[in-house]
């Protein structure tokens, strides 16, 4: 009966599978043969039904709407589809029927006469979780279990996959070693291999000799099934670790060697390919996810080896047919008669191993990966995608038509981004092919609008490999693409994403700017010099640029295409078309194509010089290579090499064009300023210098100021060998600055005393020359020059109006004292000898620096008399104030320079409530001005980001205490839109800093809103929408802390006590009626949103402090008033029994002096309340594991010297200490835990973990007072 073990084959001369004869079938592949073919191939067995696998249907969701495309109804494509010789080849899969139709074999039962019942499976829409078996559930059946593990964990040893998982020997060894088992005993070794696909999909199962000799294989696969006791969801090709990738890759490599090695006889001899392409259709048929993975690479791999055979199959059959016909052709005296029959029969061998080959790749295909190429699990689809791309660019006579195309297309839809990069991936090498592009005409003209639409895919690798694809239909299919197809591409070159912009660069060059050698062969400029071949390129390219109308990003433009078109760096095509007149042949440049071009120009010199990218685009410090570096370099020198003759040209030449001049300023600072001695240009240098001496002395645009100074500053770099040269000429021009200021200003001075009124040229050239002042002093360091006392005398009279100069010019002056003071300090902290000089320059700097300060103040806040400061100088003093505040910080107490540590600069109460008040009224406003365009409602808002961010620096910085940002925090909800951003930050640091005082401060902010719905209205209506907006505020602040519960309980339960004590305190002189609920009794309905956050302990704690200041036994009559309370105790008490209500005469207490000796025995615990209540759980509950304490709430004063709260207006708390109560009250566990409590805390400093908690002493026992934390309290 050995024989009957081969009974697995699937024949070749079987009928088509009843699933394919019906072309309707939505899974069917709707080729031209799909009906008329079956009887041109030898189809493999037919299967019975059995449960349908998970499918991928896909739905409107993820298809294009687009016709071309769309999977839609029959007859939706058989509208569409005139032009195709056969209607049904692109039509889209429909969701599948509910027919259950699966193939599985019965070739054994029929061989033998028998009847196979099929095994029953359940439809279901998921994947299969298998259940684990129950066996070993006794203890001797869990000893079974691990001595059988035990034997099979010995035999693993020997397996493949044990083999091949460990790398214990090369692939190409493990095959052949296997090889030579199959020809021994080819059913233990088809065991083996059966074995290997089982555990590779991580099932511990095991065939036996029997289970193979007497089941199908589908009954194997349901054994295996039940079998699978991986609870854990994982299996190897999908398990992470280096291991496990490893394994991956040799799980692939194996299934192709083995298919390679055995090419020649053993793929043919009908009983190995049967039974293991039967085995892996079954699997990949599975429920169970790891099956159908598993099984579904390893036919796709196997498929993709099948092709490889079929090639070398096919190469070998054109020899044998060339070899026969040359044969053939010979006379007959010299042909021979043996050669002839013995090419005929291998000719006759080749096609028959090529039939064979044919038909099990269809079979498969048909079989697998029509069912799997829409598969639940993208990784499926993926892996389909993937393997139908190498069999079509292999194997395009059998593969590369319509029939299969149309699932590529499909796919494209697909809902997952790696699935439709796949698809892209299959396509690019088939368009890439210069002799496949006639068979790719009807996929490009169904699918191209999709391919192009792609380029917009939310994943940017998908959209870059759709780029690329497109520009290869662009190269073989040109006349395909229009120009809105291509207009979509072109605006990728301005995507913030680097590759996809690249990318699109690329498609640009290919496009727009190809070079054509014949357009430029006899064009000249009007002196006859020939004009260079990029000179059209680039032409196009400012055009491009202009007509784009994104004239603020020409650097993104230039980062698109610097990589990938040479015309990007060609200097000298560029500075010819600007200083070269047109010539007869050619049109000139106008204005807007002449300041376009410098810009790119400049880009482009900015790019080559450094290397970066535009800000936005890729990682923000990118680390260059080693050749990007000498690219880098080689391109500076040459610019530089280039520039130094041409830049003083083109300077000349546009001297009185301010945003031209702006960009070319700026060359000068991507320079190697070493070529110039190098070189020999110091006549270029000088040049040079001279240009921007006369540019800036007649010039008074602001960007063009700002650039000379930059680059000037670059030039004077002591080091380089013409820092001389640069610092003579820096001086020259700072001396020709600083004389036209100080005439400019004794003129219009004395105009002022004399009681004239000074006229505009007189105005204008204060200002102008002020502006120089400022912007150069920015950059240089113009102390020397003594001008200190001049700028400082126009800020004070700034503040008589009488005298005051023009509102730009105190401006400017401001700007200028500003930098003067950072550069007195940069002095300082470079000075290495620090003796009698080094102190007089610190007390000088000290001097400045406080009636500099003293100024800004009086600016920020207004003039005594009530006349308010115009709002140019009072933003202006804001800024400079909060810079000031973070250059002269106490960090200055730690420098290496003693002398610096007199500088520290702290900001008292009264400058906090300034900036406080500043960006309340400047900051946190709503608009009315309808009249400004959207432009400029940009730029204020940009304005007043800044203004916020420069008070949130102070407190982030540590600089002002986090209490002050309460202010801030109360608008978080109401302004998230506009600063959302910035204050949930400034939350985070200041948590950061201090846990507990970030708490407080929310705190605080909620009291803040609160207390301004009662000053508003009188009263606090619950159901109003400014209560309901605090709520919405809390709920955000709670959101904020995260979920880690134990790191936050300090600080949550801080929080809790300010708000009782909030509640509890009636406002300065009101005498609260102690039968009426307190004034602030709504406010627990707010403080409810933070309950949530506390522990279960805490809570306890929190409930313990409420009730001894706001007894909860109240008549039913108080009503409605005392909800909040109810509705608070409700959140405290949630998961827990409710201790009963003690009446009181009072609904809350105030604590007196008097009373304190008898309210301490009354705060004592009672025997039966929290410890009651916590044995009795405990008794429940039997002991927990890990379980934290309960505390009690225990207060202490603190001295209200350097609070956290010192102002009287804020409502303050005390800081707290929670004990451990959960232990006995004797004397030894008492001192154990008091050691315990310093080791605790001990470590807790350590770990910076704030631990603030709740303490009662004995003498003021019971009495909360408005406690202090202090601001230098370490966490």
């Amino acid at each position: 009966m050995m024989h009957r073990r081969g009974g697995k084959r699937i024949r070749m001369d079987d009928p088509v599978p009843p699933e394919y004869e019906t072309p309707m079938t939505p899974m069917t592949p709707m080729n031209d043969n799909s009906a008329g073919d079956a009887n041109d191939y030898n189809a493999y067995t037919p299967y019975n039904q059995a449960a349908q696998t998970p499918q991928h249907n896909p739905t409107p969701e993820h298809y294009s709407s687009e016709s071309h495309s769309s999977p839609g109804t029959h007859q939706q494509y058989q509208e569409q589809s005139g032009n195709f010789d056969n209607q049904t080849q692109f039509e889209a899969p429909a969701t599948p029927a509910a027919s259950n139709m699966r193939i599985t074999r019965n070739t054994r039962a029929r061989m033998r006469g028998g009847i196979v019942q099929q095994p029953k499976y359940k439809e279901i829409d998921t994947d299969y979780v298998p259940v684990p078996s129950n066996r070993g559930k006794g203890g001797g059946g869990r000893g079974r279990n691990k001595k059988a593990h035990h034997s099979h964990s010995l035999e693993d040893e020997a397996s493949l996959y044990y083999v091949i998982r460990n790398n214990r020997s090369s692939l190409t060894t493990i095959v052949d070693d296997w090889i030579e088992k199959y020809k021994s005993n080819r059913e233990n070794a088809l065991l083996m291999l059966m074995q290997f696909f089982i555990n590779a999909s991580g099932c511990k199962g095991r065939i036996t000799s029997e289970m193979q000799l007497t089941m199908e294989h589908v009954a194997i696969i349901r054994k295996m099934t039940e079998e699978f006791d991986e609870e854990s969801g994982e299996y190897p090709l999908i398990m992470t670790g280096q291991q496990w990738k490893k394994f991956r890759a040799n799980f692939c490599e194996f299934v192709q060697i083995l298919v390679r090695q055995c090419q020649y006889s053993i793929i043919y001899d009908q009983f190995l390919m049967d039974n293991v392409i039967s085995l892996l259709t079954g699997l990949s048929d599975s429920q169970v996810r790891a099956f159908r993975h598993t099984a579904t690479l390893a036919a796709m791999k196997l498929m993709t080896a099948l092709v490889d055979v079929a090639l070398t199959v096919s190469i070998n059959l054109d020899n044998t047919q060339r070899q026969y016909e040359a044969e053939r052709q010979k006379a007959r005296e010299k042909r021979a008669a043996d050669r002839l029959e013995s090419l005929m029969a291998k000719r006759k061998e080749l096609e028959e191993n090529m039939d064979e080959i044919k038909n099990m790749l269809t079979y498969m295909f048909k079989s697998v990966f029509v069912h799997r190429y829409r598969d639940t699990l993208p990784e499926i689809r993926a892996i389909c995608m993937a393997e139908i791309g190498v069999w079509m660019k292999k194997f395009h006579q059998n593969f590369l038509d319509d029939s299969y195309l149309k699932y590529i297309g499909w796919t494209l839809h697909d809902k997952v981004g790696e699935v439709r990069l796949k698809c892209l991936q299959a396509l690019q090498p088939l368009y890439a092919s210069e002799e496949l592009k006639t068979k790719l005409e009807l996929f490009t003209s169904k699918f191209k609008d999709r391919i192009v639409a792609m380029t917009l895919d939310k994943e940017y690798d998908v959209a870059v490999q759709a780029v690329k694809l497109v520009i290869s239909i662009l190269k073989h299919h040109r006349e395909i693409l229009t120009d809105k197809d291509c207009e979509h591409v072109y605006e990728l070159v301005y995507s913030s994403h680097r590759a996809v912009a690249q990318a699109a660069g690329e498609f640009l060059n290919e496009r727009l700017f190809r070079l054509d050698d014949g357009v430029m062969a006899n064009v000249k400029t009007r002196r006859g010099k020939k004009r260079l071949p990029n000179t059209p390129l680039i032409r196009d390219l400012v055009l491009f640029f202009i007509e784009s109308e994104l004239h603020e990003h020409g650097a993104y433009l230039v980062d698109s295409l610097i990589e990938t078109n040479q015309m990007m760096k060609d200097w000298e095509c560029m500075t010819d078309l600007l200083l070269e007149e047109a010539g007869p042949d050619e049109e000139a440049l106008d204005n807007q194509k002449e300041t376009s071009l410098i810009e790119l120009m400049v880009c482009c010199i900015k790019q080559a010089a450094t290397g970066e990218a535009p800000v936005g685009r890729g990682p923000t410090r990118k680390i260059l290579s080693v050749k990007e570096l000498k690219q880098v370099h080689d391109d500076k020198q040459k610019l530089t090499e280039h520039f130094i003759q041409t830049l003083p040209l083109l300077l000349d030449k546009y001297r009185a064009d301010p945003e031209k001049l702006a960009n070319l300023l700026a060359i000068p600072q991507y320079f190697d300023l070493d070529i110039y001695t190098k070189s020999r240009q110091e006549v270029n240098l000088d040049s040079l210098l001279s240009k921007i001496h006369t540019i800036v002395e007649k010039m008074h645009d602001t960007e063009v100021l700002d650039t000379a100074a930059k680059t000037l500053e670059h030039m004077c770099v002591e080091g380089h060998a013409i820092f001389t040269r640069c610092d003579v000429a820096r001086s020259t021009l700072i001396d020709s600055i600083v004389n036209k200021y100080k005439e400019a200003i004794d003129e219009y001075r004395n105009l002022i005393e004399g009681d004239e009124v000074p006229d505009e040229d007189e105005t204008f050239n204060v200002v102008q020359s002020l502006k120089k002042v400022s912007i150069f002093y920015a950059c240089h360091n113009m102390n020397p020059w003594g001008i200190w006392d001049s700028l400082y005398k126009d800020i004070e009279d700034a503040k008589d109006r009488s005298k005051s100069l023009p509102e730009k010019a105190v401006k400017y002056c401001i700007s200028a004292c500003y930098f003067a003071i950072l550069w007195g300090e940069n002095h300082l902290m470079e000075a290495v000898d620090s003796g009698i000089r080094g102190e007089d320059e610190c007390r000088q700097l000290m001097e400045r620096l406080h009636a500099f300060m003293g100024s800004m103040r009086h600016f920020v806040s207004g003039d005594s008399s009530g006349v308010p400061t115009p709002p140019i100088l009072r933003e202006v003093a804001y800024n400079t104030i909060c810079d000031l505040l973070v250059v002269f910080c106490n960090q200055l107490a730690t420098h290496t320079n003693p002398l610096m540590h007199q500088l520290v600069y702290e900001p008292d109460q009264a400058m906090q409530n300034m900036l406080n008040r500043f960006i309340q009224e400047y900051v946190f406003f709503e608009e009315e001005d309808e009249e400004h365009d959207e432009h400029s409602k940009i730029e204020e808002l940009h304005k007043r980001r800044n203004f916020l961010a420069g008070y949130c620096k102070l407190i982030v910085y540590n600089m002002i205490p986090t209490k002050a940002a309460a202010d801030v925090f109360k608008h978080y909800v109401k302004y998230y839109n506009d600063y959302g951003d910035i204050i949930k930050t400034t939350l985070g640091k200041a948590r950061d800093i201090n846990k507990t005082h970030c708490a407080l401060t929310m705190q605080q902010s909620l009291n803040i809103l609160y207390n301004e719905i009662i000053t508003e209205k009188g009263k606090v209506n619950r159901n109003s929408e400014e209560f309901t907006a605090i709520r919405e505020l809390a709920k955000r602040f709670a959101l904020s802390f995260g979920l880690d519960a134990v790191k936050n309980r300090e600080a949550i339960t801080a929080l809790h006590r300010a708000g009782v004590l909030f509640v509890i305190t009636p406002p300065d002189g009101v005498e609260q009626d102690p039968t009426c609920p307190p004034p602030n009794l709504p406010f627990l309905e707010i403080l409810s949103e933070f309950t949530n956050k506390l522990l279960k302990q805490d809570k306890r704690v929190v409930l313990n402090f409420l009730d001894r200041r706001l007894q909860a036994g109240m008549p039913s009559s108080r009503g409605e008033d005392w909800q909040p309370l109810l509705l608070y105790r409700n959140s405290l008490l949630h998961g827990e029994t409710d201790q009963v209500p003690v009446t009181s005469k009072r609904a809350y207490t105030r604590r007196k002096k008097d009373h304190l000796a008898e309210e301490e025995d009354a705060d004592e615990p009672d025997e039966g309340s929290d410890h009651e209540l916590a044995g009795k759980q405990k008794k429940k509950r039997g002991p927990r594991k890990n379980q934290l304490p309960a505390f009690k709430v225990v207060i202490t004063r603190t001295p209200r010297t350097n609070t956290f709260y010192e102002s009287n207006d804020a409502m303050q708390s005390p800081s707290a200490v929670i004990e451990d109560t959960s232990t006995s009250p004797s004397q030894d566990i008492d001192n154990k835990l008091k050691s315990l409590q310093l080791q605790s805390r001990s470590r807790r400093s350590q770990e910076h973990v704030e631990h603030r908690e709740l303490r009662r002493t004995s003498r003021n026992s019971g009495r909360y007072v408005e406690g202090q934390y202090m601001e230098s309290d370490s966490e």
